[in-house]
């Protein structure tokens, strides 16, 4: 299966998606509050903020797992791009992708989904929100052992659109060749 295969653009609700693990964009406090964490916490329950509270705070640029309490994904995994209150960089997001995906492979987990980290509270932009993440996400599968799809879950057909014309670019400039092979500088 080639890279483009592996990964998965779509409309939805990251929250309904039965896969291993979702991932928040989260703060570095790992406080559960508004946006795609705040949805979280509402369907998957108190749990998982106690997980969080249990963690602490964690480095801005890194990610922590938890369980998924009542959400149909076993695990969520916090990718903290900003400060609590504050605003994402590409620094961050870029970091908090990659540890995401490390921690997943580290889990040896199958199935991954993303939202667009840091677009809507964080106020980053989104069509360089999409060329970062799936950056990352094509160069982490080029070696990946056990992460076999990743999904990004957009809940606007803005959030879409833009995905989708990175990804197209990403696949005209030959960026998403097999696995193994190097990306072309």
């Amino acid at each position: 299966m080639n890279l483009e295969e592996r990964i998965v653009l779509q409309l939805g609700d990251i929250t309904e998606m039965d896969v291993d693990a979702i991932v928040n964009a989260a703060n570095n406090d790992l406080q559960l509050g508004g946006g795609v964490a705040g949805a979280i916490r509402r369907k998957g329950g108190e749990s998982i903020q106690r997980e969080c509270d249990a963690i602490g705070s964690i480095p801005i640029g890194g990610a922590a797992i938890t369980g998924g309490g009542k959400l149909k994904s076993r695990h969520v995994i916090h990718a903290a791009s900003m400060a609590l209150g504050g605003h994402t960089t590409a620094r961050a997001l870029r970091s908090s992708t990659a540890y995401a995906l490390r921690i997943a492979e580290e889990r040896r987990l199958r199935t991954v989904a993303f939202p667009a980290v840091g677009t809507g509270i964080a106020g980053f932009p989104l069509s360089e929100c999409a060329a970062i993440m799936l950056q990352e996400v094509a160069k982490h599968l080029r070696r990946a052992a056990s992460l076999e799809t990743v999904y990004f879950v957009l809940f606007d057909e803005r959030g879409l659109r833009a995905f989708e014309s990175e990804f197209a670019a990403m696949k005209a400039g030959g960026e998403l060749g097999k696995e193994g092979e190097a990306a072309p500088l």
